[in-house]
This record gives C-alpha cells, sequence and structure tokens, in this order.
C-alpha cells in the first residue's frame, strides 16, 4: 500500500458526524480512547438503537446520499477518526440502521399492495424481507468477511505494532451501507417498473436482469471500498470477486433466452413471494 492510496483514504470528509467528532472538548485526532467506554460494544449498540433521541437522522440521510453518489467512499473515511478518538471503527450512532429497517418496512408493505397479497402473506414478505434478506445475509456476509479480512488480508508489521483486526459490527456496518443502493434498486426502482420488468418479452427480462446486476455489483463494490479503508488490509479486491460471477451469470441469461434457457429476475422474485 502506497503512502499517496493511505492519504486519500484517511482524507478528512466535510460530514456532521466528523465534525462534531473533531470539535469535541478534549478530543484530538492523536487521542486514543478505552474500549470499554466504546458503544461498539452489540448490547450498547442495542440500546441506543432503543433509543430515538440519541440518533442523527441527518447525519444518516447524508451518508446515504453519499453511498449513492460517485464518491460513496467518503462514507467510510469518518471510520478513521473514530478509531482514533473511540479506539473503535463501527458507527457510534443506529440510526443509519434504523432509517433502514424503517423503509424497509414501507417498501414491504407497498410490494404486498401491489401484489394485492392477504394480511399474512404480507407479514410473511416483511419477516422475510428483514430478517432474512437484510439482517441474515448481513449476519452470514459480515462474519464471512471478518474473517477473511482478520486471516487473510491483515498486513505484517513489524513486533512493536499491536495487531489490529475487523470488528463484526463495522463489517455488519458494511453490509448496511452496501445494502442500501440494493434497497433503492431493487425495492424503490423496481417497484415503479413493475408493470415493464415482469413482461415476458426479451426486454422485460434485460431490463430486470440489469437491474438486478448491476444492485448486487454495487453492493460488492461498497462492500469493497469499506474493507479497503482500513489502513491494515491489503489485496482488498477479493471483494470484487463476486462482480465477475455476476457479469458472467448476466451474459450466460442473456444468450440463454436465445434457447429458451434464461430467466427474468424480477418474474423469479414476484413467484418466489407472491404465488
Amino acid at each position: 500500500m502506497t503512502d499517496t492510496a493511505t492519504r486519500h483514504r484517511l482524507t478528512v470528509p466535510t460530514g456532521a458526524e466528523t465534525l462534531r467528532t473533531l470539535s469535541s472538548p478534549g478530543v484530538s485526532v492523536g487521542q486514543h480512547h478505552p474500549a470499554s467506554g466504546s458503544v461498539s460494544r452489540p448490547t450498547q449498540y442495542l440500546g441506543r438503537l432503543l433509543d430515538f433521541r440519541q440518533m442523527d437522522i441527518q447525519s444518516a440521510m447524508d451518508q446515504m446520499k453519499s453511498l449513492l453518489s460517485t464518491r460513496p467512499d467518503v462514507v467510510y473515511k469518518t471510520s478513521y477518526y473514530r478509531k482514533r478518538t473511540k479506539n473503535h471503527w463501527a458507527r457510534d450512532d443506529p440510526a443509519f440502521v434504523a432509517l433502514q429497517g424503517v423503509f424497509l418496512v414501507i417498501a414491504s408493505i407497498a410490494y404486498s399492495v401491489s401484489f394485492r397479497a392477504p394480511v399474512l402473506e404480507c407479514i410473511e414478505f416483511l419477516m422475510y424481507s428483514l430478517l432474512i434478506n437484510w439482517l441474515g445475509a448481513g449476519f452470514v456476509i459480515a462474519s464471512v468477511g471478518r474473517e477473511i479480512a482478520n486471516r487473510h488480508l491483515t498486513t505484517e508489521r513489524s513486533p512493536n505494532h499491536i495487531r489490529q483486526s475487523v470488528e463484526w459490527l463495522y463489517a455488519f456496518d458494511i453490509h448496511c451501507n452496501a445494502f442500501f443502493p440494493v434497497f433503492v434498486l431493487l425495492y424503490g426502482v423496481q417497484f415503479f417498473l413493475l408493470p415493464i420488468v415482469l413482461g415476458s418479452n426479451l426486454i422485460a427480462s434485460i431490463i430486470s436482469n440489469t437491474l438486478y446486476a448491476v444492485a448486487l455489483s454495487w453492493y460488492w463494490y461498497i462492500t469493497h471500498l469499506g474493507y479497503r479503508s482500513l489502513p491494515f488490509l491489503s489485496q482488498t479486491e477479493v471483494f470484487l470477486f463476486p462482480i465477475a460471477a455476476i457479469a458472467l451469470i448476466f451474459v450466460l441469461n442473456l444468450v440463454g433466452h436465445f434457447f429458451n434457457l434464461g430467466w427474468n429476475a424480477s418474474r423469479v422474485m414476484a413467484h418466489f413471494y407472491f404465488d
């Protein structure tokens, strides 16, 4: 890792969270706080998640906008200052997670109404979206990603350096960041394109499959950025490998349509959840 790349990763973002951190009395960038005072512990994080008054909704909205911009890496740059001032990489504020959960609930209800699903089926789809698509997948991907990073991607340091590792909550932060564009495309954009993407023609399949391919590729790109932002990790390009598999499947599926072997991802989704 070059010095130029390191400096680029640690550029100070102009975000509300960073400004609050750096302007706190008695806090300097070089100061370390004991981990015992950190809210990065799951129990403390859950406690704050239940207290709406401690959430900074505006900061979470700003981060969501950044994830959809041409510079999604800005979201991760505040992590460096949390590590220097509070000795943890993960977010203090659970507002991002709370907002994402609320958005998922609203979108799930909208899909259920659109497909005229009965109440029980609506509840099932809502629970599947929250517990499987978001939290369940997040738990698995965060755990596997953290394990890969800590076992295989940590850079070798001299014996005088303290070995650092990826926190599980930070890995889950990465999943939540990466999931947001997926939510926007597959729960938002797809919803308004349902009359088109649920068609049985080739154009409908191309639009639908492109939507899913872009969403999943975006997920892994932002996941890569999250691990890449940690200065003690190297070769984080491994998190981009799934994008190659997604592109291959997309091309094979497109070719398969000419032999009646392709599928429309949106129609598969509708059949799986609402048939």
